[in-house]
């Protein structure tokens, strides 16, 4: 089985679990959250005509209903939609704890997120900035891998949330040396199988150094992996690479820093681009945009990203068994 959970009770996040639900069997899910903020939000997300299926430690869900495994949440005589909390950066933070515990124990194949307020976070103590660092925590990993997908484009990324200055020094052969394999090998563990490129850093990868001389690390590195029997080529032209990706020329791209990669999947369908954690003990996916406080609670909210998320979970499924 699959696990969702809710993130921040006070965003879209309920909203889109539930609408999103309304398109698979349900029973291959088990929601983690607050059960009242579930039953809150089915009459928001419109709808009400389903049942909630609380489950116990078992997970035995039902067919035709809502599985939610009531990991508790704010209290609803005093909640709001759209406002930052402790009460909701705490219950997000437990139901993701706890469908992690699951997972680990071998109860749940893989875990799909909803958005979580940073600032919610923060206000109840929690020493983690987002899900990345939450997961990384509590799996005892300590680098995952972040790689987003729309359609067949796939999307490493060799730095994340660091300046552009500092994500330039960090291009260097030693960390090339260490993603461009664990890229690979968490592609094969997915199933996914052809040869994966790296993007270049320069205009034009530099030209030959006329406009910086960055690439040269990136050759030898992909020069160094290709004699260990590594499918990899590059650096390509970031101009290029992606488009090519897409068409299928590549199984995936290790993007050299966060917009580059970022802005190559959003621009070619922002709605339906997820993110996957990997380099864990537990696989992670989920929609790629936040809480949405502005349109919270209205019934407005666009489950697209959601849809693609359940759905890229139950296509990895199958191949997981035994491979994280």
């Amino acid at each position: 089985m699959i696990a969702i959970t809710i993130g921040d009770a006070a965003g879209i996040g309920p909203e889109i679990v539930l609408k999103a639900l309304e398109r698979f069997d349900t029973s291959r899910f088990v929601v983690y959250g607050g059960a009242d903020v579930v039953r809150k939000a089915m009459g928001i997300a419109g709808v009400p005509s389903r049942d909630v299926n609380l489950l116990d430690g078992n997970l035995a869900t039902v067919k035709g209903v809502i599985n939610v495994f009531d990991t508790g949440g704010p209290d609803m005589s005093s909640f709001r939609y759209g406002v930052e909390s402790a009460e909701c950066g705490q219950a997000a933070y437990d139901c993701i704890a706890r469908a992690v515990a699951d997972a680990m124990a071998g109860r749940l194949s893989c875990v799909c997120t909803a958005p979580l307020n940073k600032v919610s976070l923060r206000l109840a103590g929690i020493p983690h900035i987002g899900h990345t660092e939450i997961f990384a925590s509590l799996t005892g990993c300590d680098d995952p891998l972040t790689m987003f997908q729309v359609y067949d484009l796939r999307v490493f990324f060799l730095s994340r949330h660091v300046s552009l200055v500092e994500a330039c020094r960090m291009v260097t052969y030693g960390r090339l040396m260490d993603y461009i394999p664990r890229c690979i090998r968490e592609l094969e563990k997915l199933g996914v199988k052809g040869t994966f490129a790296v993007a270049g850093l320069n205009p034009h990868c530099g030209e030959h150094g006329l406009f910086g001389d960055e690439e040269r690390c990136i050759e030898a590195a992909v020069s160094q992996c290709r004699s260990r029997g590594l499918d990899v080529v590059g650096p390509v032209g970031a101009d290029s690479v992606f488009h090519q990706c897409l068409k299928g020329r590549y199984s995936a791209v290790l993007s050299l820093y966060h917009d580059q990669g970022h802005i190559a999947t959003k621009t070619y369908d922002f709605d339906r681009t997820i993110s996957v954690t990997l380099g864990m003990k537990v696989l992670r996916l989920s929609v790629d945009h936040g809480t949405a406080f502005d349109i919270a609670g209205k019934g407005m909210a666009d489950e697209t990203g959601m849809v693609e998320t359940l759905s890229h979970a139950l296509a990895y499924e199958d191949g997981l068994s035994g491979r994280l």
